[in-house]
């Protein structure tokens, strides 16, 4: 039996889900956070505070796979794209109960203990709504039944925002010291807007269930309406010489073989590719060039690296730090570099639809050129590099960004192809650095919430706005 403080509030919690989603380019909605679609995941942490949850859409027929919880209801707009008011006049006109907890459906991290905070406040109110530094939060707010002829009163006038309706109202507002204290870090308040910050909310979910999860937990469950990365066995042929089989994201895979083949050395001229060949059925891939294959090529030992998706490559460490320096110039700064990383996001269409690639761009002067995904990160540099390769684009004094780690195949791959900036979202491993610091390279991790770290040569990274 649930005690005092976790008895749901006699309230309709209403998940406002009839926008465009016009920055995000898809209906974020139903993007995956941590393998549950994000309206799923708000609905959930409503139906822990409130008594009765409903979802109000124009598009009812896309929740058929959200995995909604059992017992939400689904409510149509009256009137279709008349924004959030045009949603909340529709929840207060369908909802049984006195109150309506108004809510965005791109919230993760909703906390009901900020649901009650604001229940407590509600005497004598007709809106009680937070306000936190950024001001009030009309979708994370509750509403008043008597609000409903004021909302159709706005709509009249063509407006659609939730606070033209305010100055008519008594509204009480809940600061942000008392939201604090059973949210310190006001994580409720986050929204998924973009690309970046869908990438943000990922990765935060990811750190948090590795902190935090004493254990595994298991979700039984079908594929359908899960959309999941494909991971294909490839295996690429150079002159009918079988040289690897790797496991990656059955597309780009010309991209894919090339970047392969010039990373191990095997490829150099590009006048001397004769063709390629792709057999997609059976992942197949064969590329004729007039440069032999090395004799040896079968004897030579494999490494198995540290990438996803069984990494492989011929370099070992011992045989990297023996590679032609790279002394390219090259300054960027940390503004310039915040801005690829979102490029790189803007451009990741599987990654939004999944969750579960790794993307991989290749930039110049401020702007990326070229952004490929895979499952495997190794594999994405491999399709970016590959593509830059046959279209005959430098890669000197160009900028290569990653959503993985930077491992020390990947400084190689970098090494190799003169790229002397590798930026990553995540982590750089010490072996990465190893190389880094004897090749020339500038390796920035962590490139991420307005925040970078350098780990090598420094000097390429300044600050301000305008490097050149």
């Amino acid at each position: 039996m649930m005690g005092a403080s976790e008895a749901r509030i006699p309230a309709t919690a209403a998940v406002l889900a009839g926008g465009r989603s016009m920055r995000m380019g898809v209906d974020k909605t139903l993007l995956l956070v941590d393998g549950e679609p994000l309206i799923s995941r708000v609905a959930e942490a409503a139906a822990a505070v409130c008594e009765r949850v409903a979802v109000v859409t124009n598009r009812p027929e896309a929740l058929a796979d959200a995995g909604l919880p059992a017992g939400v209801e689904v409510w149509i707009d009256e009137v279709a794209y008349q924004g959030p008011l045009g949603g909340l006049a529709t929840a207060l006109k369908n909802a049984p109960d006195e109150w309506v907890l108004a809510l965005a459906a791109d919230m993760p991290w909703l906390n009901p203990e900020v649901v009650r905070a604001l229940w407590d406040a509600r005497e004598g109110a007709q809106v009680v709504v937070p306000r936190t530094e950024k001001g009030v939060e009309p979708l994370l707010a509750l509403y008043h039944r008597d609000c409903l002829p004021h909302a159709r009163r706005v709509l009249e006038t063509g407006r659609r925002r939730l606070v033209a309706m305010f100055p008519a109202l008594a509204v009480r507002e809940v600061d942000a010291e008392t939201l604090r204290a059973v949210d310190p870090g006001l994580l409720s308040f986050v929204n998924v807007n973009t690309p970046e910050d869908l990438a943000e909310v990922r990765e935060s979910a990811h750190e948090e269930l590795q902190a935090t999860s004493p254990a595994a937990v298991i979700e039984v469950g079908t594929r359908r309406g899960r959309r999941m990365p494909a991971e294909r066995a490839v295996t690429i042929n150079m002159n009918d010489a079988e040289i690897a089989t790797v496991q990656a994201t059955p597309a780009d895979l010309e991209e894919l073989a090339v970047g392969f083949l010039v990373s191990e050395g095997l490829l150099a001229v590009r006048d001397a590719l004769q063709g390629i060949d792709v057999d997609h059925k059976r992942g197949l891939v064969y590329v004729r060039s007039a440069e032999a294959v090395p004799e040896d090529l079968v004897y030579r030992r494999r490494y198995i690296t540290a990438g996803c998706g069984k990494g492989v490559t011929f370099a070992s460490l011992g045989h990297t730090l023996g590679l032609e320096a790279v002394t390219d110039g090259t300054v960027v700064t940390a503004d310039e570099l915040y801005d690829l990383v979102g490029q790189m996001a803007r451009g990741a269409a599987l990654y939004r639809d999944t969750g579960g690639v790794h993307a991989c761009a290749l930039a110049r002067e401020g702007r990326v050129l070229l952004v490929r995904e895979d499952v495997g990160r190794h594999n994405a540099v491999d399709k970016v590099l590959g593509r830059a390769w046959l279209d005959r684009v430098s890669t000197e004094g160009a900028v290569l960004l990653t959503t993985g780690r930077i491992s020390y195949e990947m400084a190689v791959k970098a090494a190799k192809a003169k790229v002397p900036v590798v930026v990553s979202r995540t982590a750089v491993t010490d072996l990465a650095a190893d190389v880094a610091e004897a090749v020339g390279l500038t390796l920035v991790g962590y490139a991420r919430g307005g925040k970078l770290v350098v780990y090598t040569n420094p000097y390429r990274v300044v600050e301000g706005r305008d490097a050149r």
